[in-house]
C-alpha cells in the first residue's frame, strides 16, 4: 500500500535517487482538453455533436480506436483510407492547439520541483507516449530542465511495459534501481514497478494505491518555501524562448 501522506523528497529520494522520470500529460501539463477540442471539431465537420460524456470513452485509448468510437457515436462508416485521413486531420488540429500553449499551462509546482531536483544533482528525463512531447516542452519553456526525452516516436511498447522508462534511465546513464517515476496513471505505475523503479503517483490516492507514494500534484513535493530562489536553472530559463510567450491565459485557442 502506498504512503499517501508525509512524502518528503529530501528525506525519501535524495539519499538514493540519481534520476527522476516524469510522465507528461497529467503530471506536468494537462493536454487532454486539447484532444477533446480536436475530436469535437472533427465531429462538427462530420455533422454531429461530440460531448464531454462521449469523450470519457476515449481515455486510455489509441488514436485510431478513439476515431472508431467517435464514428460510432455519429453513426458513420468510412473506408480505411478515409479513416486515416480523418485521424491525420484530428492530429493536425491538436498540434495547432498545443502550439498555442504558454508556460502558464504548467501544472502547479511542475517547474519549481524540476528545478529543485536539478539543483540537487538529480538527473531528469521525460517518459511519455506523446509523439508531440518535444513541441509541448518547447512551448512550456522547460526543455532545458530535461537531461533526456523519450517520446512516442522512440518506443514500440506501451505502458505498462517499462520500455519508455528504461530508455529514459539509459539515456541518463542511471541504474533503474536508482530512479523514481512520477506518473498519474495506473499503467504508468505498473510500468515503473516492472522496470525496477520506485513510483510516485500524482493524483487520486485510491486510484494510484500501488505507487510507493501518492501526491495530489507536484506542488506537494516541494519543501516549505518552495524551490530555491535564483537557481542556475531558473536563470537559464530566463533567456529561453519562454520570453517570447505571453502569460494572459493557459491556451488562447478557439475550438473552431
Amino acid at each position: 500500500m502506498s504512503r499517501i501522506e508525509g512524502f518528503e523528497p529530501e528525506r525519501d529520494l535524495l539519499p538514493w535517487c540519481k534520476g527522476a522520470i516524469f510522465d507528461l500529460d497529467g503530471v506536468i501539463v494537462d493536454t487532454a482538453r486539447y484532444h477533446y477540442l480536436a475530436w469535437r471539431r472533427l465531429a462538427e465537420e462530420l455533422g454531429f455533436e461530440f460531448t464531454p460524456e462521449h469523450n470519457e470513452r476515449l481515455k486510455g485509448v489509441s488514436r485510431m480506436r478513439s476515431l472508431e468510437i467517435l464514428l460510432e457515436v455519429g453513426g458513420i462508416s468510412v473506408s480505411p483510407e478515409e479513416k486515416q485521413q480523418l485521424a491525420e486531420k484530428k492530429n493536425r488540429w491538436y498540434v495547432e492547439y498545443i502550439s498555442a500553449l504558454t508556460p502558464d499551462a504548467l501544472l502547479p509546482g511542475a517547474r519549481e520541483f524540476l528545478t529543485w531536483l536539478r539543483d540537487r544533482g538529480v538527473k531528469i528525463a521525460l517518459g511519455s507516449a506523446s509523439k508531440n512531447a518535444p513541441l509541448i516542452l518547447d512551448r512550456l519553456g522547460i526543455t532545458g530542465l530535461f537531461d533526456a526525452v523519450v517520446d512516442g516516436t522512440m518506443v514500440e511498447k506501451a505502458k505498462p511495459d517499462p520500455e519508455v522508462f528504461l530508455k529514459g534511465a539509459g539515456l541518463m546513464d542511471v541504474d533503474p534501481r536508482e530512479c523514481v517515476v512520477f506518473e498519474d496513471a495506473v499503467a504508468g505505475i505498473e510500468a515503473a514497478r516492472r522496470g525496477g523503479m520506485k513510483a510516485v503517483g500524482v493524483g487520486d490516492p485510491e486510484v494510484l494505491a500501488e505507487a510507493d507514494w501518492v501526491v495530489r500534484s507536484l506542488a506537494e513535493c516541494l519543501p516549505p518555501g518552495g524551490a530555491s530562489e535564483g537557481s542556475s536553472e531558473e536563470k537559464k530559463l530566463d533567456s529561453s524562448p519562454e520570453g517570447a510567450y505571453n502569460g494572459d491565459a493557459k491556451c488562447n485557442v478557439k475550438p473552431f
